[in-house]
């Protein structure tokens, strides 16, 4: 059955996900946004109607309208399709109904790692010639897009976002727990003790054949009570990596499962052990959906993350320039470490501090998270709608930090007065989940000025 479906707020790669998704099912879509945007630009070329700016007429009657947690209750359109009386669905209402289909749904959650895990899945099933469906936080470089629709395949591979506490309406048949930590402490706010009561629910509600599998050696993850886990990890798990090495730039390991040989010679290209852990979970979790696991293996080499993970963006006078998502002191941590180990130039770190509330909560953690770079840069703080707080900000969170320095503006700014600093010995690394994406876009339009 076709239905007008319009989204406000259709410009981020959560919502575009969606709206591509119904449009591959031959739906009718249309949607607003703040700005321009290349998700906007697509869904545009894909046939949705767009509209640049929120407007009370921009509204279809007789639509189903799709809202995200930043939508405020006085936007127009929300005000319009409410004096419209239209179905009005949060984002992850339609990704629970979409989930809802005969296909065989596989969730990846946790605080870290599942937008890796989702389109990793994603990624080697669709190399390996299973057609799946999914939706995913990210652009998948190899396959270029955050979402496909595929009548034919029989898995659907989608990320289950924690931090609205609005994943508990999906019923994955097999859900992926990464890692539990406390995060999201401006709707979580008794930390990990309410984000392990939220994933309690989740579990609550699963059905009684789902497959469950937790990350054993997550300290988070053990606070899980109640259910028959599947594990995997490195130590005393059903699934283990062992015989772990790092040469040539790859990551080389083999499973095991249940203490007898599933994979050998796993090669990955991903940095970092913690994508150990995300290949280990993606495997373990296509091996209980029935996958031949086998058919996948072969393309894990050529899988090299998503977009805003650890994604080389350009270089510019031989300076290396990457952009990174990370925006947690333990996410900020992997991603330098991980980069420590890979190279021996000089790691010049740039980070956009997101939310006023984060910084606050993790104030010593993510000074402890940055020392491995030799050089920081601090942004101003991404407010992401919220208000300031009085003595949380970048200068202070900078001058407590010996080889650090606040730089203030717009990251155009930021990076008109980096690009002089920089040595050819440096490598350049943006951190956040703001405006710092635009980093490299700014090093480059500052170098042909």
């Amino acid at each position: 059955m076709n239905y007008k479906y319009h989204f406000i707020g259709i410009g981020g790669v959560g919502m575009s996900g969606l709206a591509k998704y119904l449009i591959q099912q031959g739906q009718e879509v249309s949607g607003s946004d703040i700005s321009e945007s290349k998700y906007t630009k697509e869904l545009l070329d894909l046939g949705a109607k767009i509209y640049i700016g929120h407007s009370y007429e921009n509204v279809p009657p007789n639509s189903i309208v799709v809202i995200n947690s930043a939508i405020k209750f006085n936007n127009p359109e929300l005000q319009r399709a409410q004096s419209l009386k239209c179905k009005i669905y949060h984002r992850s209402d339609l990704l629970a109904l979409l989930s809802r289909s005969d296909k065989k749904f596989i969730g990846f959650a946790g605080t870290h790692g599942k937008t890796t895990t989702s389109g990793m899945a994603s990624y080697l099933l669709s190399k390996a010639g299973y057609n799946p469906s999914f939706v995913v936080g990210g652009i998948i470089p190899e396959l270029n897009t955050n979402a496909e629709y595929d009548k034919n395949g029989n898995f659907f591979v989608a990320e289950m976002d924690e931090s609205d506490g609005t994943l508990v309406k999906y019923r994955p048949d097999i859900l992926v727990i990464n890692n539990l930590e406390a995060d999201h402490l401006d709707f979580y706010k008794n930390g990990l003790t309410s984000i392990v009561q939220t994933f309690q629910k989740l579990l609550s509600n699963l059905r009684s054949d789902a497959k469950i599998l937790i990350n054993n050696d997550n300290k988070g993850n053990l606070k899980l009570k109640g259910y028959n886990f599947i594990t995997f990890g490195f130590d005393e798990a059903e699934y283990m990596a062992k015989n772990k090495t790092f040469k040539n730039g790859y990551f080389t390991f083999d499973v095991y499962h249940k203490n007898k040989l599933l994979l050998d010679n796993v090669q990955i290209v991903l940095p970092g052990e913690h994508n150990i852990y995300n290949t280990l979970a993606v495997i373990s979790a296509c091996n209980e959906a029935g996958i031949n696991v086998k058919l996948i293996k072969e393309h894990l080499t050529t899988f090299t993350g998503m977009g805003r993970r650890f994604q080389k963006m350009l270089t510019i006078n031989k300076i290396p320039v990457y952009d990174d998502y990370a925006h947690h002191p333990t996410e900020i941590k992997a991603t330098l470490s991980s980069l420590k180990s890979m190279t021996t130039k000089n790691i010049v770190a740039v980070f956009q501090p997101h939310r006023y509330t984060r910084l606050q909560s993790f104030w010593n953690d993510f000074k402890n998270s940055l020392v491995y770079a030799d050089r920081l840069i601090v942004t101003d703080v991404y407010a992401a709608s919220e208000n300031p707080i009085e003595g949380i900000n970048s200068k202070k969170f900078a001058s407590e930090i010996h080889n650090a320095e606040y730089v203030s503006g717009s990251i155009e700014d930021v990076a008109k007065k980096l690009l002089p600093t920089l040595k050819e010995n440096d490598i350049v690394i943006g951190l956040g989940a703001g405006t710092i994406t635009n980093l490299a876009k700014y090093l480059k339009k500052a170098s042909e000025e």
